[in-house]
């Protein structure tokens, strides 16, 4: 037995090695943070999950230094396309072939599996973060001071406990942690039952095409997606006098594929039945514990956001999690975290239900806001990121809590540069009462001189200056020399992050 009077201490324990937490653990190495990741399962889990993902997750991937290991894994998506029971098109969400304002293009379709290796192999870059698998948390105790976390090892059935100054959540639906934490889920109205099916062609099938479509068909709507690879996945609707373990099983999956294909074009490597939830957890926060990816919110996946909503997570919370931890910012700073993420994902679950309205037919007027439909030719749908909710951002000024743009700095992106901290964009350092000052805050300056396109950018939104935060939001910006001087004034008092990278 371990003497709990020297137990080991982490300023964060992590608690879920998927996605979320690994995107998040890797974001804590970047800043120096002592953290450690308790994960139950032996190995990344090696079916397909989740498929998609969008152009700021991306940047996300970027910022810890891991995009370019995994682009070889990833294929640019060409959109959605929603057609009717006859095949005709209801609604055309094609995606840009060319990169976004974030630097990336706007979807990627992956294997789960090769984004988690890429992600927990990245952890090996950080000597402050460890990874223990096979460890299974049963108990949270804080206090003041901390939070003991015990744990049973499953590969020997030793308990053993660390000491931590926070615990993050990344556990999934049946979240341990949401358990400790107390909270309750708002149910947004979405819970339905489908067969997803995962196979692997044995031959080229190239007339099932690159674009995910969503057949609209009130007798069984479902949903074709593109994998990378020979990879291919249908979620075909489940009915409601149907047996879910019945509907599983080889024969009747391939009479429901056999529209599409048949055993001698493709063998079966998963089909189960999931019923999608439409799910918020009401506290995301209880003093030293946190949630995290679906422990705090579940989707329907028709938007393909539901990886993409927790490493969004993880973004927004680590660069405040090492202000409060090393740079002496107080606890309250963590507050705004499900201030600001709670509105902008229920915002994406909302459409995301919308969209499940569309697919299921029942009225596609009702279903979206997607714009005038045009006559004889499909509605093209246009979807706009939300805006964080209340939080650090002066909402009185222009672009507070929207994305800020990656620019190009003689041929690499601007965030290579300017790392996960605070950045002031700026026309020209002339505009600066002091640039010496804001350097010691640990601000990074990006100006015109910099890259030609931040003058431009200025210049369009009206404004003279921006004040990004590390996960790329805009914390506030300038029109005038009085709110610059109100600017710098809050970057003086901004949390920044200690960067050990």
């Amino acid at each position: 037995m371990q003497d709990k009077s020297i137990a080991e201490e982490y300023d964060v324990v992590i608690v879920g090695r998927g996605p979320v937490g690994a995107t998040l653990a890797n974001l804590l190495g970047l800043c120096g943070v002592r953290t450690l990741v308790l994960e139950r399962e032996a190995r990344t889990y090696h079916l397909p999950r989740a498929v998609h993902f969008d152009d700021e997750c991306m940047r996300v991937f970027q910022t810890i230094g891991l995009a370019e290991a995994i682009l070889p894994h990833v294929i640019l998506s060409p959109g959605m396309l929603f057609l009717d029971a006859a095949g005709r098109m209801l609604l055309d969400w094609s995606r840009p072939q060319t990169p976004t304002p974030m630097g990336w293009h706007l979807s990627y379709r992956f294997h789960q599996p090769d984004l988690e290796d890429v992600l927990i192999g990245g952890l090996a870059r950080w000597p402050h973060v460890a990874l223990r698998s096979r460890c299974d948390v049963f108990a949270l105790d804080q206090d003041e001071h901390g939070v003991r976390v015990r744990y049973e090892d499953l590969s020997n059935g030793r308990l053993g406990e660390v000491r931590a100054g926070y615990v993050i959540g990344c556990d999934g639906a049946r979240s341990l942690v949401r358990r400790f934490i107390g909270s309750g889920m708002d149910d947004l109205g979405f819970h339905e039952r489908w067969l997803v099916i995962d196979v692997l062609l044995k031959r080229a099938r190239d007339d099932l095409g690159d674009y995910s479509l969503q057949h609209c068909d009130p007798r069984r709507p479902a949903t074709y997606v593109r994998g990378t690879g020979t990879r291919r996945r249908w979620e075909i609707t489940v009915l409601a006098d149907e047996d879910s373990q019945e509907v599983a099983q080889p024969g009747k999956v391939w009479e429901l594929l056999s529209r599409w294909i048949t055993p001698d074009d493709a063998e079966l490597e998963r089909a189960a039945v999931y019923t999608f939830h439409s799910v918020i957890a009401q506290q995301w926060r209880n003093g030293r514990l946190l949630l995290a990816g679906d422990s705090a919110h579940q989707t329907p996946p028709f938007l393909g956001q539901g990886m993409c909503a927790g490493i969004r997570d993880a973004a927004n919370l680590a660069w405040k999690l090492a202000s409060v931890i090393q740079g002496g910012a107080a606890p309250d700073l963590l507050d705004t975290y499900q201030s600001e993420r709670l509105p902008h994902v229920r915002e994406f679950i909302e459409l995301a239900i919308r969209l499940g309205g569309v697919i299921n037919t029942k009225a596609i007027e009702a279903g979206l806001a997607a714009g005038e439909a045009r006559e004889n030719a499909p509605v093209r749908l246009e979807v706009k990121k939300p805006l964080l909710g209340p939080g650090l951002g002066f909402g009185d000024l222009p672009l507070a809590g929207h994305l800020a743009p990656q620019f190009m700095l003689s041929g690499h992106r601007s965030d290579d540069r300017t790392g996960y901290r605070h950045v002031l964009l700026i026309e020209t350092a002339a505009a600066l009462p002091s640039r010496l000052a804001l350097s010691q805050t640990g601000i990074e300056i990006l100006t015109g001189d910099d890259a030609e396109g931040v003058g431009d950018w200025l210049r369009e939104h009206g404004i003279i200056a921006a004040l990004v935060r590390p996960d790329r939001y805009i914390r506030g910006t300038a029109r005038n020399a009085a709110e610059l001087d109100r600017l710098i004034a809050a970057i003086n008092l901004a949390t920044h992050v200690p960067s050990a990278a």
